[in-house]
């Protein structure tokens, strides 16, 4: 059976004490119903609000902004001509301006399922603001494309927290964008009045494929949902100077650089016997980012079981393998990155600085996975259980 987003049914599901209010949307490209109708058009025809006010997230409404981190300003809408306002500019946060015509702010995002993925931290933002504010907040749910029953990789020590991670979460949350939502409400916002429209038909153990709904790129460089697998590990490669395949057709699938050899690595890479996946050695030139123009030694990775495999270990595989076989010539990525300009960006992105220190000393990739595994496990009992809407 189809799943139904909270896109699909806002108008049978919308919350009584909002019938007729003027509304914000926070959208982007994969902002769309089961017909692929985007959520502005939608929202600008429904008899349950007025719509006139447009929010986007990092790479716009609509996919403006390519590359990462990138900045975009706002601008009128030419479908709707409804002004936008940038969350992903000199503010990442809704000022009292931006909100000042709206009762309540409605988010449609379609995250990836970990961590690291920005548009649940300026969802965050927007609670922030509409707490402050007195408006209320509508999340209309969608699926996890991970699944909602597995979760992976280092919980995130408040000492790291960036606009990468600003709460305590794994790296693979296993959790939907309302289930985070309630539980940031709980944690820290009791007072704020949130709304969630949660799906039908969605089951935890689903996959992507299974949901009947279609793949949308919700930013540039995650074209697929193959690439949305990867991201949990693969996104951690932003911090070093290899290349995570950006300015390839494959990005995140491909990686490499300049001084690997790709049989050498491929080598490496299976002595610790990954679950669920292969890697198949190639060079490829990036047209931009890292490396652009240069020949790189690397692989692509194939997933072979998506049940078994692990991306954020292999994603650390990779970057101890490239550590350990190429001391000299691999290095960590220096601040600033993503708005942090003091803090290492592999320790903001895995959200503590262990990771770093652990492959730096050479500690195997088994005990690193005991302590991240232990930490996944204590959060999942403690907090995370207690926010899940779902089966």
């Amino acid at each position: 059976m189809t799943v139904r987003t909270g896109l699909d049914i806002f108008e049978k599901y919308w919350p009584k004490p909002l019938a007729g209010a003027d509304v914000g949307l926070l959208v982007h490209p994969a902002s769309v119903n089961m017909r692929l109708e985007h959520a502005a058009s939608l929202f600008q025809r429904s008899r349950k609000v007025k719509l006139n006010t447009l929010f986007g997230p990092q790479h716009g409404i609509r996919g403006e902004t390519q590359d990462n981190m990138i900045e975009w300003k706002g601008f009128k809408d030419e479908k709707t001509g409804i002004p936008v306002y940038s969350l992903y500019s000199d503010t990442r946060k809704p000022t009292p301006l931006m909100l000042k015509n709206v009762d309540a702010l409605v988010v449609d995002i379609q995250d990836v399922g970990a961590r690291y993925y920005t548009f649940i931290w300026t969802m965050e933002l927007c609670m922030q603001a509409c707490l402050e504010e007195g408006k209320s907040i509508v999340i209309l749910d969608r699926p996890n494309p991970l699944g909602g029953s597995i979760t992976e990789g280092s919980v995130l020590d408040i000492n790291y927290t960036s606009f990468v991670g600003q709460r305590p979460l794994p790296v693979r949350h296993g959790m939907t964008v309302g289930e985070i939502a309630i539980y940031l409400k709980d944690k820290y916002y009791p007072q704020l009045d949130l709304h969630v429209i949660p799906m039908q038909n969605w089951k935890r153990t689903m996959d992507f494929d299974e949901t009947g709904l279609p793949w949308v790129m919700p930013s540039p460089n995650m074209p697929t949902l193959d690439t949305a697998i990867v991201y949990p590990g693969m996104c951690l490669l932003e911090a070093a100077n290899l290349s995570e395949g950006r300015g390839t057709t494959r990005p995140f699938e491909i990686f490499g650089a300049p001084f690997i050899d790709p049989d050498l690595l491929i080598k490496k890479l299976g002595e610790f016997k990954l679950p669920g996946v292969v890697f198949r050695p190639m060079y490829f030139q990036p047209t931009f980012q890292k490396h652009a123009g240069k020949l790189c030694g690397g692989a692509q990775i194939h997933v072979t079981n998506k049940n078994t495999f692990k991306p954020f270990k292999t994603g650390i595989a990779i970057l101890k393998a490239s550590h350990d076989l190429y001391p000299k010539q691999f290095k960590w990525k220096r601040p600033p990155y993503e708005y942090e300009k003091k803090k290492m960006p592999i320790d903001i992105l895995a959200g503590t600085n262990r990771l770093r220190k652990d492959i730096e000393k050479g500690i195997s990739l088994e005990n690193m996975e005991k302590w991240w595994k232990e930490e996944c496990i204590s959060f999942n009992r403690s907090v995370r259980r207690k926010y899940l809407l779902y089966d």
